[in-house]
């Protein structure tokens, strides 16, 4: 009889935002007259703009015609959209190869995937409070996982402490769900860390977009040592509103080698056999994200959610209650207010003001006692949610 990844049986029972679905559900059907205002899953709320869309519409037609169908793609991206995204770090200062950029599906699926490069016995560091898919990711395939906490007292972003036993290290920047963003003297830190001990950077850069700090580093390739120790996972689900359209890139330095193995080498020999690519469209409506109409056009899209950030961080600082995030990123992690506990504080405000968010708790033992707003609803509901708040705890 086969036997399975008995790993599964480790994962958590039940899924962090499918309680928070249950719960609301529960609501709603004893509370059938009421609306909610939901403050709490990062899936946008804008459509894709104009720009994307007419490169979408091209694609299509494109099938449509014999002299310009295209079938499979090449595994590791179409070379125009590689070269595209190669210039598009060179025109912010980071140089790189066209080869050492990779489209994929969508960071959620490259931060589960480029795990294969990876012997098992590697262990995982990772931050918490952490975006629930790094864990469970390392659970299934039995890896050994170093939980470094964070606190309010760093501003939820920790230093490498020297007795540190993990090679393989997440750091999300901007930081999902606390919205902190790390120096360049706070990731040069984890760099220099990483290559003393020989370990690897999974460099989550989903967020980079919502950066408005210039002395903010948008790419962890912006610091000396990086290509030296550093993977990078990009995705324009949050930047250029692809998160049902799916394209994401990733980053490995053609340079970047551990026991002989050359780390970019061993992902194009993973994408060719394990991945028949990207599809033509979205690789065309990809493209025209980084065009100078689709970058003026997306700045417009961010630029509503940053106002949603402020409608929120204002309406904090009114209550006087601690927070972080907002303005480099599309989260707001706060303390919850009189002592309360993640779950309880979630329940308060559903059943007493019908806002939604997501419990601290969700994010790791440490994420007790916060909780985290997304900024990606519709301005009505943000300033609708901000109002109830101040009403309820002001």
């Amino acid at each position: 009889m086969i036997r399975p990844n008995l790993h599964y049986a480790e994962l958590r029972d039940s899924y962090l935002f499918f309680h928070i679905a249950q719960k609301t559900k529960a609501y709603l059907a004893n509370h059938p007259d009421k609306r909610l205002y939901r403050m709490g899953i990062g899936d946008v709320s804008l459509p894709l703009c104009g720009s994307v869309i007419q490169a979408l519409h091209a694609a299509v037609d494109d099938q449509a015609a014999k002299e310009t169908f295209r079938g499979y793609m090449p595994e590791c991206g179409a070379p125009e959209l590689r070269s595209t995204i190669a210039q598009f770090y060179g025109r912010r200062g980071v140089a790189l190869d066209d080869g050492e950029v990779f489209v994929s599906s969508g960071a959620s699926d490259e931060l589960g995937d480029i795990l294969d490069l990876f012997d098992r016995s590697s262990a995982a560091c990772i931050i918490e409070p952490a975006y629930p898919a790094y864990v469970d990711a390392n659970v299934m395939a039995g890896r050994k996982i170093v939980r470094l906490p964070s606190s309010q007292d760093n501003g939820f972003l920790p230093e490498p402490p020297d007795d540190l036993d993990a090679d393989l290290l997440y750091i999300c920047s901007p930081n999902n769900p606390t919205g902190a963003v790390y120096t360049r003297d706070g990731l040069k830190k984890w760099i220099d860390f990483a290559n003393r001990r020989g370990a690897v950077i999974l460099f989550d850069a989903a967020y980079e977009a919502f950066i408005e700090d210039d002395s903010l580093p948008r790419s962890v390739f912006e610091i000396d040592g990086a290509r030296e120790c550093a993977i990078e996972i990009c995705s324009l689900s949050k930047t250029a509103g692809f998160t049902g359209t799916r394209l994401g890139y990733t980053v490995i330095p053609r340079g970047l080698e551990r026991g002989g193995m050359n780390f970019n080498a061993m992902w194009v020999r993973n994408r060719t056999t394990k991945t028949n690519g990207v599809s033509y469209l979205i690789q065309r409506g990809a493209a025209a994200v980084f065009t100078e109409q689709g970058q003026k056009e997306i700045r417009e899209n961010i630029r509503v959610y940053k106002e949603n950030a402020r409608t929120l961080t204002d309406a904090l600082d009114k209550i006087g209650v601690w927070y972080c995030g907002g303005k480099n990123a599309p989260y707001v992690w706060l303390k919850c207010p009189g002592g309360m506990d993640s779950w309880a504080f979630f329940d308060y405000i559903l059943e007493e003001i019908q806002v939604v968010g997501t419990p601290g708790a969700g994010f790791g033992a440490c994420g007790e006692g916060f909780f985290r707003f997304s900024t990606f609803g519709s301005p009505e509901d943000t300033r609708e949610s901000a109002k109830r708040l101040i009403e309820l705890l002001g």
